[in-house]
């Protein structure tokens, strides 16, 4: 299967290079189009007020693949390599996003992430599409960071667990989803992540998230804050959130064909 793979992290992050090296082994053929510098929290934005650079890159041992980097968003990244990029031999048959440097789950971060967005740019060019992301603590996140995005040992087991779960999911969820369905499902690992860490079929957890934003410091510039927000789902169905606290692998269709239903 020829698959096109994006995040917003950011083509060094080691995240995308471990979902990319699962789905190598698992026999798929992978082009690269990611974002030259992070891009979380863009949502399906689009750059607008200047020119869009693409480069192609040498294949690494990271990702041993055809590969490029555009200086713009992942919504950018899709669109041009759909349009421009990929050759007819890497004609993809499904967009897949991620993985992602921490959750998207819940309906506030769903539509601000743009892990999601990539894949969404892919379902509104009629292809398949999915989103992988991993759950981190407030803790884990900041040694990451601190680290330069590369993970320790422990956290390098987790993330390879989950990269061999989206290899293994991606070929029924595409072949799930007809053409032209505007889905994109949506799929968040827990932390940690085993190889036996089941599937559960979840919602977007209904999440307010007021306040994201520090009060302006003596220049007037206000600062992101990240804030997880407050829960206020139903007991029932399942949300995402709840399924990655009791330690599950979250699968939510986003089936965009329902908005105003």
């Amino acid at each position: 299967m020829n698959l096109l793979v994006t995040n917003d992290d950011g083509i060094a992050s080691p995240f995308l290079h471990e979902l990319v090296a699962a789905l190598l082994a698992a026999g798929h053929t992978v082009a690269v189009v990611a974002p030259k510098t992070e891009q979380s929290w863009t949502g399906a934005a689009k750059t607008r007020h200047r020119p869009v650079h693409a480069t192609r890159l040498k294949s690494t041992p990271a990702l041993p693949c055809p590969t490029w980097t555009v200086d713009g968003t992942p919504s950018d990244c899709v669109n041009i390599a759909l349009a421009h990029l990929l050759p007819p031999e890497l004609k993809p048959g499904a967009v897949l996003s991620g993985i992602n440097l921490g959750l998207n789950a819940s309906l506030g971060f769903i539509i601000a992430s743009g892990t999601i967005a990539g894949a969404w740019e892919g379902a509104l060019h009629g292809l398949p599409a999915i989103a992988f992301s991993q759950d981190l603590t407030t803790e884990v996140y900041e040694r990451l960071k601190a680290n330069h995005d590369i993970p320790d040992a422990e956290l390098l087991v987790t993330l390879r667990h989950s990269a061999a779960h989206a290899a293994r999911l991606a070929p029924s969820l595409i072949a799930a989803t007809p053409p032209r369905a505007f889905v994109v499902h949506n799929v968040n690992f827990p932390l940690p992540c085993h190889a036996d860490t089941e599937v559960r079929r979840t919602v977007p957890a209904q999440v307010v998230v007021p306040g994201l934003f520090s009060p302006a410091n003596n220049d007037g510039t206000h600062r992101l804050i990240f804030r997880l927000g407050e829960d206020l789902s139903p007991a029932s169905p399942l949300t995402d959130r709840t399924a990655l606290a009791a330690g599950h692998i979250s699968h939510s269709v986003l089936d965009y064909t329902r908005l105003g239903r």
